[in-house]
């Protein structure tokens, strides 16, 4: 297959493509390489662009080119602050960008697409959140990826595009280490940024009511999520023109428990320190996976603890690469 990733350069991005890249597809990333990193994918080709700039003509010329089969859409912003601060710009860019994908694939007749979504587009819910659970995101990014979910299904109905969502739970750790995330922006880099200025971890809330009374969240490896996209890829033929999925493990593990194991993995003699809730925190948010696992035999294999240490050689290998004269 001959595959285009955008933000292929990115820490979910180069996963995939490296994955796909491993199997002998030929793949072709698209990225404006602002937080991707080009030497995650060193044999790869990368085509400089923003996809939320006037580019359709362009891109649909590059699918012409390499002849390209399908698409996975990764390119965008996805900082919750942020785009509290800075809407009608995530808008722009996260809405814009799949308007632009959508308009070159179509005018190059690419009719398969797989999108990175969120399951920031549940806001609020609770409990074991399946994908017919009500979709009312509370800040503007969760609501960029689901205009964009939006836009992908309207998009299947006006032509023959194939196209699958795929909402994300907590990614983590790192399939190799030179591939890790380097943005402190999720509980594990937050906590190993703490360690290092030898600050406690925070946790905030402990008397919820859950196994330890902190929050509990689904916690997924990034080597599974890539290799999620590539099972959906492989299964859009045989599945309905607009699918949207959960990528998760369904099962929950509590911030403490991924605190304790963040401590434990790097060898710290520090305590987390509890401070109250966090409006708008709920109890507990684990995926119902059953969708992409009857779709496509799909299932996480990767533990929290996989994740941790994935996480933290990752961490060490950069901190190493720093230390270079």
């Amino acid at each position: 297959m001959r595959v285009l990733v955008t933000g292929g350069t990115g820490y979910i991005g180069a996963h995939t493509s490296r994955l796909l890249d491993a199997r002998g597809d030929h793949v072709v990333v698209v990225d404006d390489i602002v937080t991707g990193k080009p030497d995650r994918v060193p044999d790869i080709p990368i085509f400089e662009m923003n996809l939320a700039t006037d580019c359709a003509e362009e891109l649909a010329e590059i699918m012409r080119s390499h002849r390209i089969d399908a698409v996975i859409h990764f390119a965008g912003q996805k900082q919750v602050g942020e785009s509290v601060e800075k809407p009608a710009w995530y808008y722009e860019q996260n809405v814009g960008s799949v308007a632009q994908l959508l308009m070159a694939m179509e005018a190059a007749k690419v009719h398969k697409l797989v999108f990175s979504s969120s399951a920031a587009v549940y806001g609020e819910a609770s409990g074991a959140i399946a994908e017919d659970a009500p979709t009312k995101p509370i800040n503007p990014y969760g609501a960029t990826k689901l205009v964009g979910e939006q836009l992908i299904s309207a998009s299947s109905r006006a032509w023959p595009l194939r196209a699958a969502s795929l909402r994300y739970f907590n990614v983590g750790g790192a399939g190799r280490p030179e591939l890790g995330d380097t943005q402190a922006l999720n509980l594990i880099p937050i906590c190993f940024e703490q360690i290092a200025a030898n600050e406690a971890p925070l946790i905030f809330g402990d008397d919820y009511d859950t196994l330890d009374g902190t929050c509990v969240r689904d916690y997924v490896h990034v080597s599974d999520v890539a290799e999620a996209h590539l099972a959906v890829l492989d299964a859009l033929p045989k599945q309905p023109a607009n699918t949207v999925l959960n990528i998760g493990t369904g099962v929950g593990t509590t911030v403490r428990q991924m605190v304790d194991a963040i401590l434990h993995v790097s060898g710290s003699g520090l305590t987390a320190s509890v401070l109250d809730r966090r409006a708008g925190d709920p109890a507990a948010v684990v995926g119902v996976v059953d969708s992409i696992r009857e779709l496509t035999g799909w299932s996480a294999r990767y533990t929290v603890s996989d994740i941790v240490e994935s996480a933290w050689l990752s961490r060490q290998h950069f901190e190493a690469l720093s230390a270079r004269p």
